[in-house]
């Protein structure tokens, strides 16, 4: 799943364009690399959003395979540490 949709069904961030955006502007990081948008997300992947004053940490738990999940299964997905 490409990293832009993750961040959006994961919940992480509420659009998709918003995604695209951020890893555009370079705000996304995968495993320590800059990430375009396009690239593909793998189970154990450790995803960073650097914002202006602080940086959130989430690991890949499982791919999910709807478009959308309810924000309370968000958990079994990705987990902030």
């Amino acid at each position: 799943m490409r990293i832009d949709k993750f961040i959006n069904t994961v919940n992480i961030v509420k659009k998709r364009s918003i995604a695209q955006d951020m890893c555009e502007t370079g705000v996304i990081f995968i495993n320590g690399v800059a990430a375009k948008s396009s690239r593909n997300v793998k189970v154990g992947d450790i995803i960073q959003v650097k914002y202006l004053e602080n940086t959130k940490r989430y690991k890949v738990l499982q791919i999910p395979t709807l478009k959308s999940i309810p924000k309370t299964k968000s958990q079994e997905y990705a987990v902030e540490f």
